[in-house]
């Protein structure tokens, strides 16, 4: 019986001691440092599939740039690289490697887009500043400001 009700006092006890009656202010804290990183996209004029010439530029403009968003991408988030060797008899049968990138790219600008030779060249480059402005509209990132308990 002491038992029980040394346990229950104690459980009181703690229950006081546990007060959440409070009111948490938060403000966002920005890193202390944004670094630039910049891509560059090609495309090939010739083989863009149009018999028009203006066509193939415009083509080849758009295959550049997705490839120059490729690249920011691979550089943001990596690249997943799936691979498979297969071995019969200590010989390799087969062989293959798979290469893909995932990622969402907001607050790039293009730098410069331009022929050259028989590709086509797009310039990209990526502020985190600018990236962080935008990712701080959506996920703040918080610390806590203040504290007041009640």
């Amino acid at each position: 019986m002491k038992n029980i009700m040394l346990f229950i006092a104690l459980s009181l006890l703690m229950l006081g001691c546990s007060s959440n009656d409070k009111y948490v202010q938060w403000e966002t804290e920005p890193p202390s440092h944004f670094p630039k990183i910049t891509a560059v996209g090609y495309a090939p004029l010739a083989t863009q599939p149009s018999d028009i010439q203006s066509h193939k530029m415009l083509m080849a403009m758009q295959a550049s740039k997705v490839a120059a968003y490729r690249e920011l991408a691979e550089q943001v988030y990596g690249q997943k690289i799936d691979a498979v060797s297969n071995v019969s008899e200590w010989l390799l049968t087969n062989d293959s490697v798979k290469s893909s990138v995932s990622g969402i790219i907001r607050g790039a600008k293009v730098v410069k887009t331009y022929p050259s030779g028989d590709f086509y060249v797009t310039e990209l480059e990526l502020d985190f500043k600018q990236v962080w402005h935008l990712y701080e509209q959506q996920n703040r990132s918080k610390r806590i400001k203040d504290v007041t308990y009640f």
